[in-house]
This record gives C-alpha cells, sequence and structure tokens, in this order.
C-alpha cells in the first residue's frame, strides 16, 4: 500500500495507543513519519523497530520551542512535512469541583494549545506549497460528556472548533485541516487498569457495534484523511461512535 508514499508526516504522542498504530499504518503506506513523544524509550522502540521510514524526536508539545525543534528535526531528515496529526492527549478523570487547577491547565496545555502550536508550527511551510495535510484527534466527548470528563470534554470541544476555524483558514492555501472523534477506543489512557477487552466491551454495550474501538480502526480513519482519497475533505468531523440519541 502505497497512499503516502513520499509524505513526511509528524506524529505527536506517537509512541503508544493511537498514535502508535497511526504511525505504523503511515510507514505501512509509504510516509516517513517523525514520532514525537514525551516517552521517549517507547518512542525509540517503536521508530527502531520500523526502520529507517521513522525516526523519534522528544517533544513537549505544550512548548512553542519543541514545535520548531521538531519541524526543523523533520525537514532535516526526512523533508518537508506534508502531514501532521494531533494525536497527543491527557485525560484526567475528575469531577470540575474536585480537579486540582494546575491539573486542568496542563490538560489544557496539552489538548488544546498543543494543537493550536503545531498548526501554527506546519501551516507556514504548507502553505507555501500550497499543499499539505493536519488531522486533529478530538473525541465524541466534545460533542457527548460524561461524568467526570469536563475538562478534558472542553478541550476537545475546542479542538473541534480550532478545527473548522484552521480550515477556512487555510483551505485557500491548499491546506486541509480534519478532526477525528474516536468514541470509547481500548487503550492504554482510556484503560489505565488494564481491563480485560471483554469487560472493556461490556462498557460500551448499548452503543451500535456493542463494543470498544481500538487504535487500528482510529488509525484507518486517520490514514484516510491523510490520503489523496479525502482531497476534498476538509473542516469535517470523523466520529468512531455515538450513544442512542446523542
Amino acid at each position: 500500500m502505497t497512499k503516502l508514499a513520499n509524505r513526511v508526516a509528524i506524529v505527536t504522542g506517537g509512541a503508544r495507543g493511537m498514535g502508535q498504530a497511526t504511525t505504523r499504518r503511515f510507514v505501512e503506506a509509504g510516509a516517513r513519519v517523525v514520532v514525537t513523544d514525551i516517552q521517549a524509550d517507547a518512542g525509540r522502540e517503536l521508530c527502531t523497530s520500523l526502520g529507517s521510514a521513522a525516526e523519534f524526536c522528544a517533544h513537549d508539545v505544550s512548548r512553542a520551542e519543541d514545535w520548531e525543534a521538531v519541524v526543523k528535526f523533520a525537514e532535516t531528515h526526512f523533508g518537508p512535512v506534508d502531514i501532521l496529526v494531533n494525536n497527543a492527549g491527557l485525560l484526567d478523570y475528575a469531577t470540575l469541583t474536585d480537579m486540582d487547577e494546575a491539573a486542568f491547565d496542563r490538560l489544557m496545555a496539552v489538548n488544546l494549545k498543543g494543537v493550536f502550536l503545531g498548526i501554527k508550527a506546519v501551516a507556514p511551510g504548507m502553505s507555501a506549497r500550497s499543499r499539505g495535510c493536519i488531522i486533529n484527534i478530538s473525541s465524541t466527548g466534545a460533542m457527548q460528556p460524561t461524568n467526570a470528563t469536563g475538562a478534558y470534554a472542553a478541550s476537545k470541544a475546542a479542538v473541534e472548533a480550532l478545527t473548522r476555524a484552521a480550515a477556512l483558514e487555510l483551505g485557500p492555501h491548499g491546506v486541509r485541516v480534519n478532526s477525528v472523534h474516536p468514541g470509547g477506543i481500548n487503550t492504554a489512557m482510556t484503560n489505565p487498569d488494564g481491563m480485560q477487552t471483554a469487560d472493556v466491551d461490556a462498557l460500551y454495550a448499548d452503543i451500535p457495534m456493542q463494543r470498544a474501538g481500538n487504535a487500528e480502526e482510529v488509525a484507518n480513519m486517520t490514514l484516510f484523511l491523510a490520503s489523496d482519497e479525502a482531497s476534498y475533505c476538509t473542516g469535517s468531523l470523523r466520529c468512531g461512535w455515538r450513544l442512542p440519541g446523542g
């Protein structure tokens, strides 16, 4: 499969979960990928397993100087950036009255500010070349929050709005901006206690698919949006699932 042949991509939060699955799909599709994460050991291990098509760069998405370094790293190792997947994110389970202010600020810095900084870092180069693709990973929680995820849901709703605004601003310059809204995906972030798959699936018995999704299914959607098959898709919101009545 060569849907992304000769494309250069940055995948943030790429060391684990959906980011890792996306990185693997992109490499399989012919892309050269810069994997960024704060989890350096896991990121380097992934890139080693993928060979010369992947390179790791330590990266805190909430820091503008880190973004500048990542883009330079990508250009030095592979060339101009064609695709950015803003996947890095935090999820804190806490009610709004119990959540610590510092934890709230950190969540917003990663989930929202990180997306803003990512767009800001790659958009000028993409616009100058009149081509590029930015994919922001949001969540169905943006449209339908659950208890104890208020801050997370708010950050993902803001990502949705930011995606639409960026699509309007960058579309005339040949840059597409879309978002993916996964539902319940069985990853280490959403399943920190390592519940068995059947037990996780039981939590989603009232949705149409009657199970949780997996990281590879989200990666497949992201691959589609990054490819030329989605050449007329921008400002769109691709969802995984929504509860009945949602």
